[in-house]
């Protein structure tokens, strides 16, 4: 470790807490310092060269190192650094990002706040749904339902509608009134011989239940990533979507799409409710939106939703809430560069392309003894590591072969996440045929690596 590596990574062990990170675990082991990036690769303080295939955390469309959200943002600094969007003020940068949101958005979501991450967009979410309803008359409409495995952020309202248990363990969570549903993972939570679609209906059948017995009354919305994102990479059952959609039809139930991952191209299409039939009330994005190269999230939300809220402000003279941040003119404005890049490079259409190939040279992974399952949709994938293939049993305890797999893909160059023993893929958008089988050949070694780890280790069940 040179000098200078070494001064830096002894100043983070002296003062930072690392967020998702065993601190004393980290106190012994130390951080790898990036220092870096270009294109899908990012490049630590050694001057060692990893492939992405995280796009940072799910987020980096355009890679790192984009000239144009550079020239962007500085050219935003230098004619308005700051201003805010309290008390009627505006700007052009928020005016002409919220105005292309709604262009881009599913029919009906005619509406936009701006926030600065998707854990603050959920946690106003709950606020405006909230406000509506008593606006509405409706004080007893203040639950929502989510799954178990999403994931809807950290602060303390999104971090209750989150349904992993790390999220909640030692933080007294949930703080909200939450009902948190059965995962619709198939592989996992579906019964012995049933089949994906008798899969779906029980799902939605148990949600009605759901419904019923806690009174529609107090059911003010479901909220849903699209595509699980960082429970393990979960699509839905067939049938599952529009099941729900009609559940909150029928139950005057707000449909919120938790896009935070799956938005802007991700899955191949601009956003994951347009993958899987469904039209929102309120669509939460972050993340891609702008490479995640300054910090911004938006929730684009319908004329209804709209109205309660708009004549409740007027009732009481203000909506009493935002960031200093909200809009801010850099982040909008890197947002509309970031956008305007997407269309023009039709990275949509690259997202479904390079998915393809992905995901088809997944498949092959299939038949590896550590392999339970591959699942994913366009360029996000999830390949679950399980100790005995044929009856999918998991390993004891559940993450352990995965943080090793995690750590073996330093080794190979290849950044990933486990999810427990789920090892997630999500390299940015601009992918080569070149880089989607770079990822593959490195991914294959990490499993072979594991795989024989396993084994020495006596891990296999």
């Amino acid at each position: 470790m040179t000098t200078r590596s070494n001064s830096l990574a002894q100043a983070d062990l002296a003062t930072a807490l690392h967020p998702y990170t065993d601190a004393r675990a980290h106190e012994q082991r130390g951080p790898l310092i990036i220092e870096r990036g270009e294109g899908v690769r990012v490049f630590d303080s050694e001057g060692r060269d990893y492939i992405e295939a995280m796009s940072g955390l799910w987020s980096v469309a355009l890679g790192f190192s984009e000239e144009r959200l550079v020239k962007a943002a500085t050219a935003q600094m230098e004619k308005l650094p700051y201003y805010h969007s309290f008390t009627h003020k505006a700007h052009e940068p928020s005016i002409r990002l919220g105005e292309k949101l709604v262009e881009m958005a599913p029919e009906g979501l005619t509406r936009v706040f701006f926030t600065n991450s998707g854990s603050e967009a959920n946690d106003t979410v709950i606020k405006m749904v909230w406000f509506m309803n008593n606006a509405l008359g409706r004080p007893k409409k203040k639950k929502f339902l989510a799954r178990t495995k999403g994931y809807h952020g950290i602060t303390i309202a999104s971090g209750s509608l989150t349904g992993l248990p790390n999220n909640h363990r030692d933080f007294d969570l949930p703080a909200i009134p939450v009902v948190h549903l059965t995962c619709p993972h198939h592989y996992r939570f579906g019964h012995e011989g049933e089949s994906e679609q008798d899969f779906a209906k029980r799902l939605i059948a148990e949600a009605e239940e759901t419904i019923l017995r806690e009174d529609p009354d107090t059911i003010a919305a479901f909220i849903g990533e699209p595509l699980m994102g960082a429970g393990g990479v979960m699509p839905p059952p067939e049938g599952y979507w529009d099941g729900i959609a009609a559940l909150c039809k029928k139950y005057d139930i707000l449909l919120v799409a938790d896009e935070v991952i799956n938005g802007f191209g991700r899955l191949g299409t601009t956003f994951g409710c347009q993958k899987y039939g469904f039209t929102p009330d309120i669509l939460v994005t972050s993340k891609q939106l702008t490479s995640s190269y300054l910090p911004l999230a938006a929730i684009l939300f319908s004329e209804k939703v709209y109205d309660a809220i708009a004549d409740n402000t007027h009732t009481i003279g203000t909506f009493g809430h935002g960031y200093t941040a909200t809009g801010h003119p850099v982040a909008t404005a890197v947002g509309l560069e970031n956008l305007a890049i997407i269309e023009e490079r039709d990275l949509v259409g690259n997202a479904a392309r390079m998915g393809e190939r992905l995901q088809e040279g997944l498949a092959i992974l299939k038949d590896h003894p550590l392999v339970g399952e591959v699942r994913g949709e366009g360029l996000i994938a999830g390949v679950e590591l399980v100790a005995d293939k044929a009856k999918k049993t998991p390993f004891d305890p559940i993450g352990k072969v995965g943080t090793r797999a995690f750590e073996i893909g330093h080794e190979e160059g290849l950044i990933i996440r486990n999810a427990g023993d789920t090892l997630a893929l999500c390299p940015p958008l601009i992918v080569t045929e070149e880089d989607v089988d770079a990822i593959l050949a490195r991914l294959t070694r990490i499993i072979d690596r594991t795989w024989e780890w396993v084994q020495a280790e006596g891990l296999k069940g």
